[in-house]
């Protein structure tokens, strides 16, 4: 944390965040789909210290969604538990890179608020930053320009592309722009027609609860608060409130999920 400056390179401190977390491109192109790639993601995280939370709702109140318009994540910079929040009411291709975008955050070791977006080629300097370092961690221009195929129809490119990577194809037609495969003009027509195609697209709810209410509080966050519920540091009422649960029952089966005793 802190460990970069504005004044660096993007593309290198992109190379040390990935080195650092151990999370590079193969680490999601053999991963099935996003959801996982994105829960690998959390994981190395949370396996250097970073507290990474993922939810879509306000507590466990699945009636109070978090909009994806007003905020798609936060980082809370902190010597002790470095923190990130991603909304996961928002697709999960858009959380990867949510996720990249807060950790750089991180390494510049401020605080943010995530609302940006890829369209814009100017903006916020800081904002701007965590893009460009974001963007070459989940698609190296190197490892785009490999995988890219002359001649190849511009939406089957799009579909291949994200797939490989696990991003969204707004990131990849951001790339592609990068990497000088398309001119300012075809990169704004096809942005615009991709987030008019996604926008009807809505990300899929439901799944495992335990495992979304571990990505919901951090698995690092609610591994340590349970045990220091059982080891009596911490009161059960004050857990269930930190946690966003009401029953003795849902405190147990998570306990059971993390192999505490």
């Amino acid at each position: 944390m802190g460990s970069a400056s504005l004044d660096d390179d993007p593309a290198q401190v992109a190379r040390n965040m990935s080195s650092t977390l151990d999370f590079r491109v193969r680490d999601r192109s053999d991963v099935a789909n996003w959801t996982l790639a994105v829960r690998r993601f959390a994981d190395r995280a949370d396996a250097k210290g970073v507290l990474v939370m993922i939810s879509g709702v306000v507590g466990n109140n699945t009636s109070r969604v978090l909009d994806p318009d007003e905020f798609r994540g936060f980082a809370l910079s902190d010597d002790l538990a470095p923190l990130v929040f991603v909304n996961g009411a928002d697709a999960k291709a858009a959380q990867m890179f949510t996720l990249a975008h807060e950790l750089a955050h991180i390494w510049l070791g401020n605080s943010g608020l995530s609302n940006t977006t890829l369209a814009s080629l100017e903006g916020h300097r800081t904002e701007q930053w965590c893009n460009q370092v974001a963007a070459e961690l989940l698609v190296p221009l190197d490892a785009l320009r490999s995988q890219y195929r002359d001649g190849e129809e511009l939406r089957r490119t799009l579909q291949r592309l994200a797939t490989h990577f696990k991003v969204s194809s707004l990131v990849v037609l951001r790339r592609l722009r990068d990497a000088g495969y398309l001119s300012h003009q075809r990169f704004r027509d096809a942005y615009d027609n991709e987030r008019k195609r996604m926008a009807s697209t809505r990300p899929s709810s439901g799944g495992n609860f335990l495992r979304t209410q571990m990505a919901r509080t951090g698995e690092r966050f609610s591994r340590n608060l349970i045990a220091h519920t059982l080891s009596l540091q911490t009161l059960p009422m004050d857990a269930y409130h930190l946690l966003a649960i009401k029953k003795k029952a849902t405190f147990d089966k998570i306990k059971t999920y993390h192999g505490l005793h």
